[in-house]
């Protein structure tokens, strides 16, 4: 086991947790890596190995190595790319007017197939261990609740910001198993929008998304 290679691992990972490489970003490139950290091409690799076993990055073939877990394949989408923290903000804000409005509107439109989908996804989210595989649920949960609403624009939208939509707080990704102060917080944030949905309250619904989400953001911004 390699020395250097966890250091580097670490120094990633700690980029990953902080927030400065963003969910869904791609990590720089292999021999920007090299150039960076004065190392050879296997140092890196094994770092970056290590960082997929703790569930921080997915490598992407022919594309590289993300964040926490890759964005959807779609083109045309840099004026997504949130790199500095005014533009995660501006980001976060987008996300917030969007996934409001499709918690309101799945509230009175969902069926019981939509519903039981966004049960699931929460099912999915409460078991989820790795830090990306807890991404991937959480988008699932927010998916489902943009499906729900009937407004494809909606969908098309979240869809379209992906993995980079999702914000955990650092205890959340840095620590495996997690931890139940974080899980409890976010379980119920989570379960409050489901109930609302299943009530048919557009109104709770609303003011539980926008609760939640930002929370996440000032949960970010208390690291």
């Amino acid at each position: 086991m390699s020395t250097r290679a966890e250091s580097i691992a670490q120094i990633l990972g700690d980029r990953i947790v902080e927030g400065s490489i963003a969910p869904g970003e791609r990590l720089p490139s292999e021999g920007k890596l090299v150039e960076e950290f004065s190392a050879s091409r296997t140092v890196i690799r094994e770092a970056l190995h290590r960082l997929q076993s703790r569930g921080l990055v997915q490598t992407r073939v022919g594309s590289g190595s993300y964040a926490l877990t890759p964005p959807a394949d779609l083109s045309g989408d840099d004026w997504l790319a949130a790199r500095s923290g005014s533009e995660r903000a501006e980001l976060h804000g987008f996300r917030i007017a969007i996934e409001q409005e499709a918690a309101a509107r799945a509230a009175g439109e969902r069926s019981e197939e939509a519903l039981a989908a966004i049960d699931h996804a929460l099912e999915a989210l409460a078991e989820a261990e790795l830090p990306n595989t807890t991404v991937e649920a959480d988008f699932s949960f927010h998916r489902a609740i943009a499906a729900a609403s009937g407004n494809r624009y909606l969908l098309a939208a979240l869809d379209r910001m992906g993995a980079r939509a999702i914000i955990l707080p650092p205890a959340r990704i840095a620590a495996v198993p997690r931890t139940a102060s974080a899980d409890a917080v976010l379980h119920s944030e989570h379960r409050a929008i489901a109930d609302a949905i299943r009530d048919r309250d557009p109104l709770a619904a609303s003011a539980a998304m926008r609760v939640h989400l930002t929370s996440s953001i000032t949960r970010r911004a208390e690291t």
